[in-house]
């Protein structure tokens, strides 16, 4: 058993040797600062935070939750792997350092302030992960405590938010003279909401406006809440619960950890918890705990984390897979998965219509819905946070192919009578969504590189060429343009199956030819007769 001060102490050494020296992100706001602001920005850059942040990962993950899984995995080189049973489960044994998603995740969710859902049976450390990450946070156990709500089916909108003061009530001439006593939790920075499928439906509406807006309202008074990092936890990850929870508030939710099972090897250390009396959200060493300024500058400096084009175009192709449904319209740009959604149409009659395509191999068809702005915004800044994390400047490939399952769990709505799931082998993915997304990444990437979109491109040479100007393009260089435009048009449609990927390409093509087309006819009008 490890010593009962080893517990205590953070590492000395670097997490990770390999990391890169990290500039001071520039803030136009700091040149508005004074001298005492100076003073306060030089006491907060005490070192790189990402290495702090790693530091804070392990001391989670190795002396206070038992997660001793590596689901997060790198290869710094050729990696072990061995083949166990009848279905031949693969076993990788990871050559670069990896990680434990129930640990990572809600750290980076605290790093990025985001909306964690933490999913797992009762008594696997959802709340215990959720106050530790305030413990981080700078907040005292108590504090933390008491903020925690706990849903459960009686819970109305006051007891989540605050109550009008009965003095105010019946003294008041108008409605802004009532005054509201707020509950305190609206003001942290951290906010951990514990089994919120149990909460009411209508008391969820006014969590979905804390959550979604950053407000709280009751009888037309606003309370401005501060940007916080969110955990809520939950017993299943179907929406169920004492009370379904509503779409729009599952929407709100960023990224989906699962709570992974106690491995038994490691019974010494909750014995060894029982001998010493000792809870891992008391002893937190202070050196791995963050202040609002450090978690502000972190957030920065996350965000200026680069994104290389190439992978960009990566990201784009795969996103594009889900959307497109060609058997829901017949104007090119109704084809959605949302035009048969709205049309309450039921989705087996639609997919089961013949189009040509492999519907084993279409992987369009395994889902229901497809991508929205916002699933797409929360995809970049976690696989930024992501290379941020491993003391990188920009993010490499594995940090999307890694993090993107998580992101996109409760995103991608699972369309479990594909024919792709009837294959052998592939019944597992309707319960493994993280494998599965996964694999739809793995899958998209090897159709790209099939496609050899990296060397031709025809859709990215004409953006860059429009993203460069129209000022000075003549008349005959805009009509080359559209001519070239409808060229390729004309060459992809010569017996091609339409998959999605495809659709968004024709949809930018189509508005490039529509700008050049007004373009034109303003060179034109210019000209005069």
């Amino acid at each position: 058993m490890p010593p009962k001060n080893a517990r205590r102490k953070v590492s000395e050494s670097p997490t990770n040797p390999k990391a890169e020296q990290r500039p001071r992100v520039f803030d136009v706001a700091d040149l508005y600062k004074g001298p005492v602001a100076a003073e306060e920005t030089a006491a907060e850059d005490v070192g790189p935070l990402d290495e702090k942040l790693r530091q804070a990962y392990f001391w989670v993950a190795n002396h206070a939750i038992i997660s001793p899984f590596y689901d997060i995995e790198y290869d710094d080189g050729p990696g072990q792997k061995f083949t166990f049973g009848d279905q031949k489960i693969t076993v990788n044994l990871p050559s670069g350092q990896s990680y434990s998603s129930y640990v990572l995740l809600p750290l980076l969710n605290l790093a990025v302030r985001r909306r964690c859902l933490l999913v797992g049976g009762p008594g696997r450390g959802k709340t215990a992960i959720a106050i530790l990450m305030g413990v981080l946070a700078g907040y005292s156990l108590t504090d933390i405590r008491r903020a925690i709500q706990h849903g459960q089916p009686q819970m109305t909108i006051a007891d989540l938010l605050g109550n009008p003061l009965p003095s105010t009530l019946v003294s008041a001439e108008k409605m802004e003279d009532v005054k509201i006593a707020w509950r305190k939790w609206l003001s942290m920075r951290i906010k951990i909401i514990d089994e919120y499928n149990r909460i009411p439906t209508r008391t969820q509406s006014a969590l979905l406006t804390v959550m979604a807006d950053n407000y709280a309202e009751i009888l037309d008074q606003i309370y401005e809440c501060p940007e916080a990092a969110w955990y809520l936890t939950a017993n299943d990850d179907g929406g169920g619960g004492t009370y379904q929870v509503i779409e729009a508030l599952r929407d709100r939710i960023d990224v989906v950890v699962k709570a992974l099972h106690f491995n038994t090897r490691f019974l010494n250390e909750l014995l060894l918890r029982i001998e010493d009396d000792v809870r891992p959200e008391d002893i937190v060493p202070p050196e791995i705990i963050f202040n609002n300024g450090e978690i502000d500058r972190m957030n920065r400096e996350i965000r200026s984390v680069r994104l290389p084009p190439e992978l960009r175009r990566r990201i784009e192709f795969f996103t594009a897979q889900f959307e497109f449904c060609e058997e829901g319209a017949r104007q090119l740009e109704y084809m959605t998965k949302d035009t048969v959604k709205l049309a309450a149409v039921d989705w087996r009659t639609v997919v089961n219509a013949g189009t040509g395509k492999d519907k084993a191999k279409d992987l369009g068809l395994q889902t229901k819905n497809g991508l929205s702005v916002r699933a797409m915004l929360t995809g970049l800044i976690y696989v930024k946070a992501m290379a941020y994390f491993r003391g990188a400047a920009e993010v490499d490939f594995e940090d999307v192919r890694q993090i993107l399952p998580f992101v996109l769990h409760d995103k991608l709505v699972q369309y479990p009578d594909a024919p792709f799931f009837e294959k052998e082998g592939n019944g597992a993915f309707r319960t493994d969504l993280i494998s599965w997304i996964r694999h739809l990444f793995n899958e998209s990437c090897r159709e790209y590189e099939r496609l050899e979109l990296d060397r031709d491109d025809p859709v990215a040479e004409m953006e860059r060429e429009f993203e460069s100007g129209l000022d000075g393009v003549s008349e005959d260089e805009v009509l080359e343009r559209l001519i070239r435009i409808e060229r390729t048009l004309g060459e992809w449609s010569k017996g091609r199956k339409f998959y999605g990927h495809m659709y968004d390409d024709i949809l930018k093509m189509k508005y490039l030819h529509q700008r050049y087309t007004n373009y034109l006819r303003w060179l034109q009008w210019k000209e005069g007769p």
